[in-house]
């Protein structure tokens, strides 16, 4: 199953969802903070979810708790770039904490791009993950909660997304 985004829509199946996506529009990723959303066909990775926050969902995606010491390396100078890492008190690379206050990764789902093999400042931490007020990204796909669980409802760990 593929997934398309095209600007600010989602489609799957016979569903529109509304979503934003980076600052910089759509297109080819040139750089590490570029806030470009990534054109291609990428594979989702697992669904990392916060358990003290979300009530009952159905997906047949693999599923991650986000923990308290759980972040994403974006520093291009660490071995870990683009990876998800543990947190340790004085972890010396840049990276996005996982585990946040306000309520945008309560759920998210990482799009692996520049993934297997990572090139150093192509790009990482694009995710699939919670808006309330669909502004503009840093490159990531954001959508609001109810239709987060739509999509969750109907993709699996062969779905691809295609954003063009």
């Amino acid at each position: 199953m593929i997934i398309r985004l095209n600007k600010n829509i989602i489609r799957i199946n016979q569903f529109k969802l509304k979503c934003s996506i980076g600052k910089g529009g759509i297109k080819k990723k040139i750089k590490e903070g570029d806030k470009i959303t990534p054109r291609g066909t990428y594979n989702l990775g697992n669904l990392y979810y916060r358990l003290d926050r979300v009530g009952k969902f159905r997906t047949k995606l693999k599923k991650k708790i986000i923990k308290k010491n759980m972040g994403w390396c974006d520093d291009p100078n660490s071995k870990f770039y683009n990876k998800q890492i543990k947190l340790k008190k004085k972890y010396k690379f840049s990276f996005e904490k996982l585990y946040r206050k306000d309520h945008k990764y309560d759920f998210l789902v990482p799009i692996e791009y520049n993934f297997k093999k990572p090139i150093k400042n192509k790009g990482s931490a694009i995710f699939i993950h919670l808006t309330k007020n669909y502004k503009t990204t840093a490159g990531c796909i954001a959508l609001n909660k109810k239709d987060f669980l739509v999509l969750l409802n109907l993709i699996n760990k062969k779905t691809k997304i295609k954003i063009v």
